[in-house]
Order: C-alpha cells, then sequence, then structure tokens
C-alpha cells in the first residue's frame, strides 16, 4: 500500500508478502548486512521502496544458485554499486591496504606460510572478496610474473607463492558448482599451467550467481569438447598465457563456439583469433571481466 504523499512506499509486511520472505528474514538481512534500507513515514513507520524489493529478489536468486547469506548479500552490494568496490570504499584505506600489500608479499616471498594466512584473513574480514582479488591479489600475481621473469624472485619463491594462494583460492570456490544458475566451463588448453587467474574469473563469476565448471590447467580441447558436450553450458571460458599456443587449434576452437558461446583471455590470444573463432575476448583484469559477463538470455 503506498502512503499518501510518498509513493510506491511499502510496509515490512506488504514486502514480505510480495516476496514471499518473511518479516523476521527480511529484518535480519536489514540488520545483518544493510541489504534494506528504508525510510521513515511522518507517524514513525518503516518503509521500503522498490529499490529493497530489487536487492530482495537478487539475495533470494543468489541464494538458490547455492551462496551463503553473507556471500550473498556482499554480491547484491558490491554489484549495486557498479561492481567497482574498491578497497578505497571500506574500513581499509589505500595506505593501509599498500602496508597489508607488502606484508603479503614479504610473508609469501620469505615462506612464511603463517603470516601469508593472517594477512589474508584481514583482508577478508575489512573488504570484499572481489575487492581483495582485484586490488591485492591479482596485482600481486602480475608483479610475482614480473619478477620471476627478471630473476628477482626464484622459482621455488614463485611456487611457494602460487601454491598458497591457489589453496586460499580454492577455500573461497568450495562449492561453486551448485545452485540453479547459469554454468560456466572454466579451462586452459593444453602446454597452460598458469590458471589462477581462471580462478579468480570463476570466483567472481560465482559471487554473480553462475555455477562453475572447472576443468582447470593444460587441457586438450578434445577433452574440453566432451565435457561442453556432457554439460550444455551457457558459457564456455578459455584462457591462455602462451603466445601462438591456440593459432594452431582454430578449427576446434570454432567448433566449440558452436557448441556454447565461447570466451578467450588471457595474454596469448590475439583479437584476431577471437574473431576467427567466433568468441569473445577479454581484456581485462580477472574480476573486472567476469563482472562485464551478462547472464544469458
Amino acid at each position: 500500500m503506498d502512503t499518501p504523499g510518498e509513493p510506491h512506499l511499502l510496509r515490512i509486511g506488504e514486502l514480505s508478502r510480495r516476496l514471499g520472505v518473511s518479516d523476521h528474514v527480511l529484518r535480519a538481512w536489514e540488520n545483518r548486512y544493510g541489504l534494506l534500507r528504508p525510510v521513515r513515514s511522518a507517524g514513525g513507520f518503516r518503509l521500503y521502496t522498490e529499490a529493497d524489493a530489487g536487492r530482495v529478489r537478487r539475495m533470494q536468486a543468489l541464494l538458490g544458485s547455492g551462496l551463503s547469506a553473507a556471500e550473498a548479500a556482499r554480491a547484491v552490494l558490491d554489484e549495486e554499486a557498479g561492481g567497482l568496490t574498491t578497497a578505497a570504499d571500506s574500513l581499509v584505506g589505500r595506505a593501509e591496504l599498500g602496508d597489508l600489500s607488502g606484508l603479503l608479499r614479504q610473508a609469501l616471498e620469505s615462506f612464511d606460510e603463517s603470516a601469508a594466512q593472517v594477512t589474508l584473513d584481514r583482508l577478508l574480514s575489512e573488504l570484499s572478496t572481489t575487492a581483495v582479488l582485484r586490488d591485492v591479489v591479482v596485482p600481486y600475481l602480475t608483479g610475482l610474473g614480473e619478477r620471476w621473469e627478471t630473476g628477482e624472485v626464484s622459482i621455488a619463491q614463485e611456487h611457494f607463492a602460487s601454491q598458497v594462494l591457489r589453496g586460499r583460492l580454492a577455500g573461497l570456490a568450495r562449492g561453486w558448482g551448485g545452485g540453479d544458475g547459469p554454468r560456466a566451463v572454466l579451462a586452459c588448453p593444453s602446454r597452460e599451467l598458469h590458471d589462477l587467474g581462471l580462478m579468480i574469473f570463476g570466483i567472481t563469476l560465482r559471487y554473480r550467481g553462475w555455477r562453475i565448471a572447472y576443468v582447470g590447467s593444460d587441457t586438450p580441447l578434445a577433452e574440453l569438447t566432451r565435457v561442453v558436450e556432457a554439460t550444455r553450458p551457457d558459457l564456455v571460458v578459455l584462457a591462455a598465457t602462451v603466445p601462438g599456443n591456440l593459432e594452431p587449434h582454430l578449427a576446434d576452437l570454432t567448433a566449440l563456439a558452436r557448441l556454447a558461446p565461447l570466451v578467450l583471455a588471457g595474454a596469448g590470444v590475439t583479437q584476431q583469433l577471437a574473431d576467427a573463432a567466433r568468441a569473445r575476448l577479454l581484456t581485462q583484469d580477472p574480476v573486472t571481466a567476469a563482472e562485464q559477463v551478462g547472464w544469458p538470455r
């Protein structure tokens, strides 16, 4: 029921009946996560807007895809903010973020897993998961690769850091194949062993309600094709960092694109190859790229 002078405002009981969510749950989502933002009527009643209703509907969809209530609420609020939540928007300021990023780098490259985990715990407790991935993990991995190429970081340091971060990403990815959202199959082709960026992409997709079938690194395209034929996904994502690795397999890529929408990503992919394979090329960082993948129609 609309209140005179305040069109399209609903009391919590009306909102509950419209959405099929109990008023107790709505109040919990409001108090715990800030999902609802009521205004006060002249008589002191809490009134809710269509924007509140929209956030609840999105929350319901994400819960149905298998996310926890906290994860779903955070994803809804991040999405409403334009998918661009960064550390500057959080309790951690830029200066402190730089300090924490430096501590993480020092811990990883001095083989101190305990200190690295403590730093990651701190970051994840005060930032959204997507902010930690975009503002800390992705820049660190990029810098790690560059410093490994110049000899500043040893093979052992690169392997140790990668494995610690892989373990943490695997925890964030737990259960990412559940739910009833659209399904994405993610893989790296043969000879591609570095898949952390692809994992980050998949985690971000999961936070946006997708189901993830993760095939992983060093996957022959013939095997990937069989997976796609068996699962009939809404999206196939293939990431390659080795230049020229995919060009000899244009016919296989084209065949994949006929089975499901195909996305190519990574430094080893060119726009020319993507166009020839009738695939979409993603050039942004993994978090931003995943945020720009829309739901299938």
